[in-house]
């Protein structure tokens, strides 16, 4: 039996959820292959430059600055080749464990889910199964390069936009290398029937069934921006009322509660089944990162985010596809945030924003399977300009 190997990262919970997703998907449809998913971190941890002075991984200080608002996002763009030159310093030694892990799990296929550390992953899996494959899924809309999501190497690309794709044929020269598929990955969950009565869900979070409701999440790990959400919309005092999902961040979670008690707000921690809270909700207000945005828009929810110098830089892409796509409304600051709820709530505009979001017909995580039993069986086909594979719209 083919084994296949899933490769992710902390820093985000982007990363992750994108490997419980692929991997839960190969296992709901029973394909016969022997999976396992490993995290990069533990991989490389021994020399990761933050854990040998203060004993504290580079991925979750990443994830601590993204919970705290420390600037990070702001200061992303010229901060990534920093972290590129540290990672090029690197890479003998990053090749060297990799090979170490290679040599136990003898992989016939490898999928990365993660940016930056791609180079590394194919040279150390060349130098010890040079007939294993390697696949790269980009998790984002698109690439930000260099040195990103794509590199040019003789590998596997699956891109969820045509523009993505455009970028790694450029990078790449090898257009049989890149694979479309018609979005971004999500957890098969997101497209299992909900039989929950709404009413009777939302009266279980203290919240009335009468009123629209907006879902504000921030990822895995929460944003201390979400209290400038709660703060925005309890002065304007809009007809609404807003569910919170804080993710891991349990001092966000006190921190809203405390701060905004408000019989129109219902604060959560971790979600483990989000398309449950989805089910419930009119509009979604986040970050515009890919998989919220994605998981939103496959449960019929227009989003609102924040388009600015406080995105991310590899999400700022993501902001102009929200608003060519007309599957929401991307606000200056957050300030805006409920107006623009209201004007996504008018019924010719959620009207507008449901019809856009009908043609989407996003499955990707679906899609990505069939593109890897393809890549074990018969090698390289130039799949992405396989009509099955693309939703038929430039994106």
């Amino acid at each position: 039996m083919d084994r296949v190997v899933i490769v992710f990262f902390d820093a985000g919970g982007g990363h992750r959820a994108a490997a419980a997703s692929l991997a839960e998907a190969i296992r709901r449809q029973q394909r016969p292959w022997t999976v396992e998913t490993i995290n990069l971190d533990d991989i490389l941890e021994s020399i990761d430059p933050l854990y040998r002075t203060l004993r504290i991984r580079g991925a979750k200080l990443y994830n601590w600055t993204l919970e705290n608002d420390w600037g990070w996002t702001v200061s992303s763009a010229p901060a990534i080749p920093i972290m590129h030159g540290v990672i090029r310093l690197l890479h003998s030694r990053q090749v060297a464990l990799l090979r170490r892990a290679w040599k136990r799990l003898r992989p016939r296929l490898v999928v990365s889910v993660v940016p930056h550390y791609n180079r590394a992953l194919l040279e150390s899996l060349h130098a010890e199964f040079p007939a294993a494959e390697m696949v790269t899924i980009l998790t984002d809309i698109a690439d930000f390069p260099p040195h990103f999501w794509v590199e040019p190497q003789d590998q596997h690309f699956i891109c969820g936009s045509d523009f993505a794709v455009r970028q790694a044929q450029a990078l790449t020269g090898a257009p049989d290398h890149v694979w479309r598929v018609s979005g971004m990955m999500i957890h098969p969950r997101f497209y299992d029937p909900i039989s929950e009565d709404r009413s009777a869900h939302l009266h279980q979070l203290g919240l009335d069934p009468g009123l629209p409701t907006g879902l504000v999440s921030y990822g895995g790990y929460g944003s201390a921006q979400m209290l400038d959400v709660a703060e925005a919309f309890q002065k304007s005092n809009c007809p609404l009322q807003l569910i919170f999902l804080c993710g891991r961040n349990r001092k966000l979670a006190v921190k809203l509660r405390s701060r905004f008690p408000s019989p129109r707000f219902h604060v959560h921690g971790f979600a483990g089944n989000v398309a449950r809270f989805m089910a419930v909700c009119d509009f979604f207000i986040g970050k515009p990162g890919p998989a919220s945005v994605s998981e939103a828009l496959a449960m019929r929810l227009p989003v609102i985010v924040v388009g600015g110098r406080r995105t991310m830089a590899q999400e700022r892409y993501n902001v102009q596809w929200i608003r060519r796509r007309g599957v929401g409304i991307a606000v200056g600051n957050v300030k805006e945030m409920p107006d623009a709820a209201m004007r996504i709530l008018a019924p010719e505009a959620r009207t507008s924003a449901l019809r856009q979001i009908d043609t989407l017909k996003n499955r990707a995580t679906f899609e990505v399977l069939d593109i890897l039993q393809r890549i074990i069986d018969t090698g390289r086909p130039p799949l992405w300009r396989d009509r099955r594979f693309s939703n038929g719209h430039a994106s």
